[in-house]
């Protein structure tokens, strides 16, 4: 057995600090602690704030936080998003920063609009469903990808979110200045001339 933790399962204090998101910590832990395959709707707002994007560009968006930033928070994945848990707070500042980048949905004409797709802000008011503490992921696809593992997890701000949203979205879009090499074209090694 290896001594290496997987970053995939959720620990005992990492269970505890999603349950304190929700009203009922205890009550959390309980059902947990019977059904542990089982996924869970939590509140956003008070303990994370979870940021949904589409799987590839979320790929893309840990990606980059992992190789080029600070790294990231827990992630999940739940039918076809990447659900990155975010600073509380962060669902409601993310977009604003978005915007006036000129990144956001609504961008100005012949902004930089098309790079990035939608992503769905959870926060104070709303809710997200969690997968399962252990146990393959279910029919619905739910995993976690960087599982919580400390009643205290580090989360990023709506700043460093809005930093690998851009370093994504300027990798998504390739600028080819010369036309595409010809498929059928032979190719010399000129490196070894005399």
């Amino acid at each position: 057995m290896s001594s290496t933790p997987n970053v995939s399962d959720v620990t005992s204090d990492g269970a505890a600090w999603l349950a304190s998101a929700g009203t009922y910590p205890r009550s959390t832990l309980a059902h947990w602690q019977e059904r542990p395959q089982a996924p869970l709707v939590l509140p956003c707002g008070s303990a994370f704030d979870v940021v949904s994007a589409p799987a590839m560009f979320g790929r893309r968006m840990l990606d980059r936080l992992w190789a080029e930033g600070p790294g990231s928070g827990p992630v999940a994945e739940f039918r076809g998003r990447m659900l990155l848990f975010t600073a509380p707070g962060t669902a409601q500042r993310l977009p604003s920063l978005l915007e006036w980048e000129e990144w956001g949905a609504r961008g100005r004409e012949g902004g930089r609009t098309g790079a990035v797709p939608p992503l769905l802000c959870h926060g104070t008011g709303d809710a997200v469903t969690v997968p399962a503490l252990v146990g393959a992921p279910d029919r619905s696809g739910s995993r976690w990808l960087v599982a919580p593992d400390t009643r205290r997890p580090w989360l990023p701000g709506p700043e460093i979110l809005l930093w690998a949203v851009v370093r994504a979205a300027r990798a998504a879009v390739r600028i080819s200045i010369s036309r595409p090499a010809d498929q059928g074209a032979n190719v010399y090694d000129v490196s070894r001339r005399r």
